[in-house]
This record gives structure tokens, C-alpha cells and sequence, in this order.
């Protein structure tokens, strides 16, 4: 499978879409497949059967994404590439019934609701940066949504990524993205995202969504697991939720639900030696300041006389 997984990386660096011209580029080139640890060329029959049949849709999608990964990574680096890199990853099997929506499915909805969106929320962010800085912040705060509307996605890999999606003519670099997020403290991102959501709010008032709305869920949710120094942080990189030796941030948020329009009302970090109880009323009294609660749901890490009397 090896040797097979390279050569399907190179067929797809260059965009063959048949077997064909991949056999006739290993011809002439005894050398590459030499190196791919083929011992003779397989036929195009073979390569198609292997293809269709013995990868896995998933599998080949891990092709596209290595292929499309390594051509953004040399291009970036100014190494000449066969083709410039696929703005979208191509799906296999979207007629199983089974299958994820298309990309393209929720692509442009998602464009659609970031672009709105960007224009009532980015007002409510700043970054300190100086003077005579080229790049227009909100190109800043565009990646972030890009990569917190996508998985697993780093800041480096999720820029070089962006360069090709963003209709912008200058976007930052990933390093540069980072070290601005991170000189923003826990209170000054609270404060900007109270800003931003009350902006929200104030733009979905008047829809009978929002009128509908009345119940909020208050939780806790854990972070990955955090693999740095915690160094002054102690109190917030508190551990995780299972008894381990991991460390990890939890947050605790409180969100509108039911038929409301979906939105997290507020989010801070739990920290250690902090009661429930602290937390729940704190949470409380910022959802009741945006907007009028009926009902709480909470699950039962929650569930002790003391909560139940303070929410009463």
C-alpha cells in the first residue's frame, strides 16, 4: 500500500484525472519509480483497480489532502509546483445515502452567514498593533473564523490554507496571527465577545426567533489536552474532567436553546477552587443581562440544594 499511496500523491500533485498519464510519466522516468519502491511499473488497470477499488473513500481523501497540503506548502516556500493548489477538495461517494453534505453544500451558506455576521461582530474586536501595519485587521479576524469554521486546523497550515480561499489581496501569516491572539488577555477577549454578542442580539430582536426564545443550557466543556508550560496559569490549565495527568482548560458557558436562534450567550474558564455555584450565578446574571430567561437546563455536575436555591 505504500508504494501505492506515493505514486497516487504524485498523480494527484500533478492533477491526472486518469490512470493514463501517471503510467506514462513513470516511463520515462525509471529513476521515480525506483524511489516509490515499485519494482516494475504497474499497468493503468492495475492502478484503476487499486484506486476504485482497494482505497477506501476516505483513503483517497487523505491523498487529496496530503497532495493539496504539500503544493500549498511549496508554493508558499517559492518551489515550483506542477499546478497551482485546488481552491476545494474533491468528495468521492456523495451518492451514498449515508454520506456528509458536499462541501460545496455548506460552503456557501456559511459564506453567506460569516460575511453578514463579520460586519456586525469584527467592530467589536481590536488588536494592538502598532502603527503602519499594511494588512487591515479584519483580515485577522477573517482567519480566525476560517479556521474556527473548520477542524483540527492550526493557525500556520489554516493561513497558507486561507491564502488561496480569501478574496483578500493581503492576509497574515500564521505566526504572526497567533502571537496577536495571544497578547490579548482572558478579560479583554470576554469584554470584546459581551460586545459583539450584544451587537448580535441587537440585530436579531425584532425576529420571532429570537422572541421564542426563553430557556438556556449552562455547561462545561473541555478543551484538548494542553501540552505546554502552564506557568502562571496554573489556576486556569486545571486538568481535565477524567482522572488523569493530562491538563487541559475547561470552559463554562451559557448558551440559548429550544427553538431559539443558537448562540452562546457567554464563555469564561473555570478555575480552580471556584464552586458551582460561583459559576452558575455568574453566568446567570450576564444571559439575564442580554436577554429574558424562563427556564435552566444544566446536567447533574451541577445538581446540588445550593445551585438550585441561588437560580430560584
Amino acid at each position: 500500500m505504500e508504494p501505492l499511496f506515493r505514486v497516487f500523491v504524485l498523480k494527484e500533485l500533478h492533477g491526472w484525472e486518469h490512470e493514463t498519464a501517471l503510467v506514462d510519466y513513470l516511463d520515462h522516468r525509471s529513476d521515480l519509480y525506483e524511489q516509490l519502491a515499485f519494482e516494475t511499473i504497474p499497468d493503468q488497470s492495475t492502478l484503476w483497480r487499486s484506486w476504485h477499488e482497494r482505497f477506501t473513500a476516505d483513503l483517497r481523501e487523505t491523498v487529496e489532502t496530503a497532495a493539496r497540503t504539500i503544493l500549498i506548502k511549496a508554493q508558499t516556500a517559492g518551489v515550483a509546483v506542477p499546478r497551482d493548489p485546488e481552491r476545494k477538495l474533491r468528495h468521492h461517494d456523495d451518492d451514498r445515502e449515508d454520506s456528509d453534505p458536499d462541501d460545496q453544500f455548506v460552503q456557501k451558506p456559511a459564506e453567506e452567514i460569516t460575511d453578514h455576521v463579520s460586519h456586525v461582530v469584527f467592530p467589536a474586536f481590536s488588536l494592538d498593533r502598532g502603527e503602519g501595519c499594511e494588512i487591515h485587521e479584519n483580515a485577522y479576524w477573517s482567519l480566525q473564523t476560517y479556521l474556527g469554521l473548520r477542524e483540527n486546523l492550526a493557525a500556520n497550515e489554516g493561513a497558507r490554507s486561507f491564502v488561496h480561499e480569501s478574496t483578500r489581496e493581503r492576509t497574515p501569516l500564521g505566526h504572526a496571527h497567533r502571537d496577536h491572539i495571544r497578547d490579548l488577555s482572558i478579560e479583554q477577549i470576554h469584554e470584546m465577545y459581551r460586545q459583539a454578542i450584544r451587537q448580535l442580539i441587537d440585530e436579531v430582536a425584532e425576529t420571532e426567533e429570537f422572541f421564542r426564545a426563553g430557556t438556556v443550557a449552562i455547561d462545561i466543556t473541555e478543551a484538548d489536552p494542553f501540552t505546554g508550560d502552564r506557568t502562571g496559569h496554573e489556576d486556569e490549565i486545571i486538568g481535565t474532567k477524567e482522572n488523569t495527568d493530562e491538563y487541559a482548560y475547561q470552559w463554562a458557558t451559557v448558551q440559548l436553546v429550544g427553538n431559539a436562534v443558537p448562540l452562546v450567550l457567554d464563555a469564561r474558564p473555570v478555575r480552580k477552587g471556584e464552586s458551582r455555584k460561583e459559576m452558575v450565578e455568574d453566568l446567570l446574571d450576564s444571559a439575564e443581562d442580554l436577554v429574558h430567561v424562563d427556564n435552566v437546563l444544566m446536567d447533574r455536575e451541577f445538581d446540588s440544594q445550593h445551585v438550585l436555591e441561588m437560580i430560584s
